[in-house]
């Protein structure tokens, strides 16, 4: 995840630390990301960054001990960073985000997951949102529990 790792416990505290130009920037796309987040995810500080996670009680059985992230949202040291975990496992997906990326005018900095941006105008909203809105929680356990099923 991160590389530049808040140690904030909570959301309102990693807001808080961050400039006030970068908090607004992450606040706007945090409002994104809620509004079109599937139900049952939950937010919550982790890997230094905002996530919006599968709860344990949900699927207590992940690789590592932890939530399964589906997005997170982080202030980087040169950038702020967008991570899209069903993007990464989906080629349509990923298409989705590109296609939307070119019709918004807009270009797309995206490694597997993460998308970097500096400013708001950088990104393409509606094409964030249809893939944040993408995956139900119960869909995107079985996506996970198919690549934990190939990998063993």
């Amino acid at each position: 995840m991160p590389m530049f790792q808040s140690k904030a416990k909570t959301v309102a505290a990693y807001l808080a630390r961050l400039s006030a130009e970068r908090r607004a920037t992450i606040v706007a796309v945090r409002r994104v990301i809620k509004r079109h987040l599937p139900t049952g995810y939950r937010e919550a500080m982790n890997w230094g960054a905002i996530t919006y996670e599968v709860p344990l009680a949900k699927y207590p059985t992940t690789y590592n001990g932890q939530p399964l992230c589906y997005v997170a949202l982080a202030a980087q040291k040169a950038h702020l960073s967008l991570y899209l975990m069903a993007a990464y496992g989906s080629r349509t997906l990923t298409r989705r985000l590109q296609d939307g990326f070119r019709k918004a005018g807009k270009r797309l900095d995206m490694g597997k997951a993460c998308i970097r941006f500096r400013v708001l105008d950088d990104l393409a909203l509606d094409a964030i949102a249809e893939v944040i809105a993408s995956t139900p929680m119960k869909q995107y356990i079985a996506g996970a529990e198919a690549v934990r099923t190939r990998t063993r």
